[in-house]
């Protein structure tokens, strides 16, 4: 380990020459002796010692104190003031420079060393210390988000280069200001802002931007309290969300015409049950919204209640206008509709499980249903939705085999064969739903 290397300003040569020895009986360097505060200041800037040992008063304009205040200031060298002068005017003078050490002369080889190494561990620490704000300092200057630290009494006491860009204010021009007078949030006031995630926000240039602030307080062993307000500039993301929501929207403006389009082939198909499956939709959007189903799920319902029949686009249409009973081989072929229908749509990818609810709309509670004879919650809760809607439109609907039934014998079927046949919740609330709004449900306007 290189010892440690001193510098020596004193301009008396006899007391300089045994400061000189003294440091080298101590086991230090000596890197230079000067007489003056200007050589001083030049030799530590060409040679960079660990320390300095400076008299106060030296030749030339500049004396020790002077000195020593522009190479701590400047270039981070310690000094430790060596002098024959102790009067209160010179010491107060001293103090303003915040030494590490203050030796009067004479002085002893014990006496000096001790203050040598106090200063150099006093400037060990300062050094690390000075390491860590630079450090921080460096992260705050150049985090992407914008920083504002607060006092106890809500002035900015410090903003970060982001900050000072979203908001408008210059360096330095916001110290001291309350933070209502550098940052606006729309329409509310700083109580609201402290519980929002996201808020508006308009700075210096009354330009508003949507922003995301988080707040914390603080507080320090000294008894120093404030907080820390971080927020950032979050319009690209909200312009991208946009985007998304444009995007999606004409994503589903085009899935909603392709479903219509389907449900006027299959309608062309079967004119008998023109309208039938937008009012199985309708009436099964009602009971989800009863049940309280998620609002995406109710819009998954909605689309198969739309094209629920689709399958019935491959059966003949004899059978399907067939204005007497079925025989069993046309009626085995009318229930291939849900595997037909799930054949034609289990390849589009639809962010519901449309499919399998096509597939399952005829299944029924007990296990009777078909094509899979699935029972109770094996059956898909959407499924069983349209299952109890399509048996009370089909009811009260006129079909090419039988005059339209009354909506009370719909209900008593369901009241009959709830927890049998149908969902047992569901179909009390479809019941619900008939009694309170009646036919109206039907209504292709509503």
């Amino acid at each position: 380990m290189s010892p440690t290397r001193i510098l020596i300003a004193e301009d008396e040569g006899l007391v300089a020459r045994d400061m000189e020895l003294m440091i080298k009986s101590l086991g230090f360097e000596p890197v230079a002796v000067v007489s003056s505060g200007e050589d001083a200041l030049a030799r530590a800037v060409e040679l960079k010692p660990d320390l300095v040992l400076m008299d106060i008063f030296l030749k030339g304009p500049l004396d020790g104190i002077e000195a020593s205040l522009l190479l701590w200031e400047k270039h981070h060298i310690p000094v430790v003031y060596v002098t024959a002068y102790a009067d209160d005017a010179i010491l107060k003078r001293a103090k303003m420079t915040d030494p590490f050490g203050y030796v009067l002369k004479p002085f002893d080889e014990r006496e000096l060393k001790i203050s040598i190494e106090i200063a150099l561990f006093k400037s060990a620490m300062e050094g690390k210390l000075r390491h860590r704000e630079e450090w921080l300092s460096a992260l705050l200057k150049n985090v992407k988000d914008a920083v504002i630290a607060l006092d106890a009494n809500g002035r900015v006491t410090f903003m970060n280069p982001f900050a000072e860009q979203l908001s408008g204010w210059g360096p330095g021009e916001a110290l001291d200001k309350s933070l209502d007078e550098i940052l606006r949030p729309s329409g509310l006031g700083q109580q609201e802002l402290d519980r929002m995630d996201e808020v508006i926000l308009s700075g210096k240039n009354e330009t508003p931007f949507p922003a995301e602030v988080q707040r914390s307080a603080f507080s320090l062993e000294d008894n120093t309290h404030g907080s820390i307000i971080v927020f950032r500039d979050i319009s690209p993301r909200k312009r991208s969300e946009e985007e998304v929501r444009q995007s999606w929207s004409k994503l589903r403006q085009a899935l909603e015409g392709a479903i219509r389009a389907i449900a006027t082939t299959i309608e062309i198909k079967d004119q008998y049950t023109a309208g039938h499956q937008r009012r199985v939709s309708k009436l099964s959007c009602a009971i989800a919204r009863e049940m309280g189903l998620p609002v995406g799920q109710q819009e998954g319902i909605k689309v198969a209640g739309d094209i629920h029949d689709i399958g019935k686009i491959y059966v003949p249409t004899e059978i399907l206008s067939k204005p007497g009973e079925l025989n069993p081989m046309e009626f085995a072929i009318i229930k291939m509709h849900p595997q037909l229908g799930y054949d034609i749509l289990k390849k589009i990818e639809f962010p519901w499980p449309i499919a399998q609810i096509v597939l399952q709309h005829h299944e029924r509670f007990d296990g009777s249903g078909y094509p899979a004879g699935l029972k109770a919650d094996d059956i898909l809760v959407e499924a069983r939705i349209i299952s109890v809607s399509d048996t009370v439109e089909a009811m009260s609907s006129h079909r090419p085999y039988r005059p339209s039934l009354s909506l009370d014998e719909a209900m008593t079927e369901l009241e009959r064969n709830k927890g049998k046949l149908y969902d047992p919740d569901v179909a009390e609330l479809c019941l619900k739903i008939l009694r309170e709004k009646s036919v109206s449900v039907f209504q292709e306007g509503e």
